[in-house]
């Protein structure tokens, strides 16, 4: 079955749940809630929190229709081996990657504040990246599992727009796959930067691929 959205843009997606694959980008406590890593950085969380009834709609819509899914955190390991200098060092943060913020030590994998929050938790089933860069695909198994699944589409919500959600649908793009990003289910602690980041993803006829609301996709898939 061929699901059609037509109002999606800049123009009609087409896409067959079978070789679908949703991709829900680092919806973790350290970016969403008061007190994580986003917050000590000065950014307003409740922008993202905002996102996370449509996200949590959107899972589940996924999930009863059998589509794949797919989390991602970003964190790295506890010797922070993975961990680029650039990146640490990067800015004037009071706390930087791998040191103890309020929810354990700030990006690394096992501690409080990497985890998914609960209201998106995985289920028995679903696949859990973690990622020690901004994109999926860099230094994973990401490519290796979706051929396996014979995947062609990929459906995405997550933080931040601008940068690891975009930067993963740049990845998937040079990769062959058609991707979709529902625009209600992504968000950044810049507006400015997340309605950037749409112009340029669906510019010059979906150059990076197509975005949608979530209620477009959902009557789509209800016709």
């Amino acid at each position: 079955m061929t699901v059609h959205i037509g109002a999606a843009r800049p123009f009609a997606f087409d896409f067959d749940p079978q070789t679908t694959a949703l991709i829900v980008i680092d919806m973790q406590r350290d970016f969403i809630e008061p007190g994580g890593f986003g917050e000590t950085l000065g950014n307003d969380v409740s922008l993202l929190q905002a996102i996370v009834p449509t996200t949590a709609a959107l899972l589940g819509l996924c999930r009863a229709k059998g589509v794949e899914v797919i989390h991602t955190r970003e964190c790295h390991r506890p010797d922070l081996s993975d961990l680029p200098r650039a990146k640490r060092d990067r800015g004037a943060p009071s706390l930087r990657i791998g040191d103890h913020g309020p929810m354990g030590r700030i990006l690394v994998a096992g501690e409080d504040g990497a985890d998914i929050i609960p209201d998106l938790a995985p289920i028995a089933g679903e696949l859990v990246i973690d990622k020690p860069g901004k994109g999926a695909f860099y230094a994973t198994a990401l490519s290796d599992h979706l051929a396996r699944k014979g995947v062609t589409h990929l459906i995405f919500a997550g933080v931040t727009t601008e940068v690891c959600v975009q930067t993963t649908m740049r990845e998937a793009n040079d990769r062959g796959y058609d991707s979709l990003l529902i625009e209600d289910a992504t968000e950044s602690y810049f507006p400015e930067f997340k309605a950037a980041t749409l112009a340029m993803i669906r510019a010059q006829g979906a150059i990076v691929g197509w975005t949608a609301d979530f209620a477009q996709l959902k009557e789509a898939w209800h016709d």
